[in-house]
């Protein structure tokens, strides 16, 4: 059972999201509607994929997983975002260094489970 967190300050978005990934077999999902509640799910639930929104109230998603990946650096995270080009080095960076993945707002229901598929099978080959 893969464990996703959605971190995203528009509640109707993460209410689709949520119902799209309760739909799928085997992934649990928890939610926060800012960084510093996404921070502290993620100690709680410790999830496989975190699903953050850049731009949010109290800690925007660069720096929720920056403090995250202090505690577990090969969190598999994407990012979504309706104006990905104000934080487009620092997503460059996440990419090339974490492979993190970029979603750019709106985005469509199979680009995001493709993401989940893909990290699926990445996840398979891990043998932790």
């Amino acid at each position: 059972m893969m464990k996703v967190l959605i971190v995203d300050d528009d509640e109707a978005l993460v209410g689709l999201i949520k119902e799209m990934i309760d739909r799928m077999d085997s992934y649990r999902v928890k939610t926060a509607v800012n960084g510093e509640e996404g921070y502290e799910a993620f100690l709680q639930f410790k999830p496989d994929i975190i699903l953050t929104d850049i731009q949010m109230p109290v800690k925007n998603g660069l720096e929720m997983v920056r403090d995250i990946r202090k505690h577990d650096p090969g969190i598999k995270t994407i990012y979504m975002s309706g104006n990905m080009s104000r934080f487009r080095t620092r997503l460059e960076e996440e990419k090339t260094k974490y492979k993190a993945s970029l979603l750019d707002k709106p985005f469509s229901c199979s680009r995001l489970t493709g993401l989940f598929h893909e990290y699926q099978k990445e996840k398979g080959g891990d043998k932790r």
